[in-house]
């Protein structure tokens, strides 16, 4: 039953639908995380902070994640918004956290988080470039999990 299961999630989300849903969920967990208890130290959210509260970024985050999890189960070409909701909503953090680094020097370490940032969002944007493979033919039974 689970074999079975997972084959059809499999064939129905293929590879951009699994980043798109990974993703997603990984997204709505940061946001969710921002909301119910923000980090400590929020120097490197000083832009961020200027433009909304840290409760409206963690909202906005959420709804990205919800966005591309939604957007998994589209076809391709359909499954564009989620990678769009992915990347719009980490460039601002990325931006601020530069901006906290330098220009204004108030964290210090503002170029890690927004190299982190970058670095988590890059797979993104490689994926959203890729084509779904053609689904291969179902295997005769016995099927393997």
């Amino acid at each position: 039953m689970r074999c079975a299961l997972l084959r059809r999630l499999t064939r129905i989300l293929g590879r951009r639908g699994t980043i798109l849903l990974s993703y997603g969920v990984v997204w709505t967990v940061i946001g969710y995380g921002q909301i119910s208890t923000p980090q400590a130290d929020q120097r490197g959210l000083t832009v961020l902070l200027a433009v909304m509260p840290l409760q409206a970024w963690g909202w906005c985050w959420v709804a990205a994640g919800l966005v591309a999890a939604v957007s998994a189960f589209l076809p391709q070409g359909r499954d564009a918004w989620g990678f769009v909701a992915l990347v719009l909503i980490v460039l601002p953090w990325m931006l601020g956290y530069l901006l906290s680094w330098w220009p204004l020097g108030v964290f210090p370490r503002g170029w890690v988080a927004a190299a982190v940032y970058g670095a988590l969002t890059l797979p993104v944007v490689v994926v959203a470039g890729w084509r779904e493979p053609p689904r291969p033919k179902r295997a005769e039974p016995p099927y393997e999990c």
